[in-house]
């Protein structure tokens, strides 16, 4: 019996790790990659799967002048849902909700989350009609608008941050706005999918 449980324990060691699913790098643990429906249409978010793979350039820098670049308050806009990656994935998934990458457009020219649209920081207002609402005068009424889940380059952005204030103020409700606050910076260090729009 002994000798058979030492046999047993030396193949197991032998055979390796058995969580290793050889040295896959999934977005989650069972989950590979997800894809979403973009207007160019399908795209498949994974991570690189170079466990060498480091940040570089822009995205790898730790210091930035501040102002502007301060580090923002997680909870940046009160009454705002905080998300983080799984839960931006299930929403670009999900169909229902707008991604909005809030950023300027020189940023979102230089890359994107796939399934995101572009309405930079200063123009959303300018926008809300394509979200659900109508101009009701200086304001808008947006009982009829859409979830959105907006974000710009990261945790010292301020540019999904100022669209949500400014969204707010016309007249958007805070409960339809979701903030992803490690934006651009964090899914790529992540190593999510990123795509260059055209």
């Amino acid at each position: 019996m002994i000798k058979h449980l030492v046999a047993a324990i030396a193949v197991a060691l032998l055979a390796g790790p058995v969580w290793a699913e050889e040295d896959t790098v999934y977005i989650t643990h069972g989950v590979p990659s997800v894809t979403v429906d973009t207007p160019d249409g399908p795209v498949e978010i994974s991570r690189i799967p170079d466990t060498e793979n480091e940040l570089w350039g822009e995205w790898s820098r730790t210091s930035r002048p501040c102002p502007p670049f301060c580090i923002q308050p997680i909870n940046a806009v009160e009454g705002t849902h905080l998300i983080g990656e799984l839960e931006l994935l299930d929403i670009l998934q999900d169909g229902e909700t707008v991604v909005i990458d809030s950023r300027i457009r020189s940023n979102y020219l230089g890359g994107t989350i796939p399934g995101a649209i572009n309405i930079p920081y200063d123009e959303v207002t300018d926008s809300l009609e394509g979200l659900g609402c109508i101009p009701d005068f200086d304001v808008y009424d947006c009982s009829e608008a859409k979830p959105v889940a907006l974000f710009c380059n990261g945790p010292w952005c301020g540019q999904s941050p100022s669209a949500a204030r400014f969204m707010i103020a016309a007249g958007y409700p805070p409960e339809l706005i979701s903030l992803y606050r490690g934006g651009m910076q964090v899914w790529r260090m992540f190593g999510l999918t990123v795509i260059i729009p055209e």
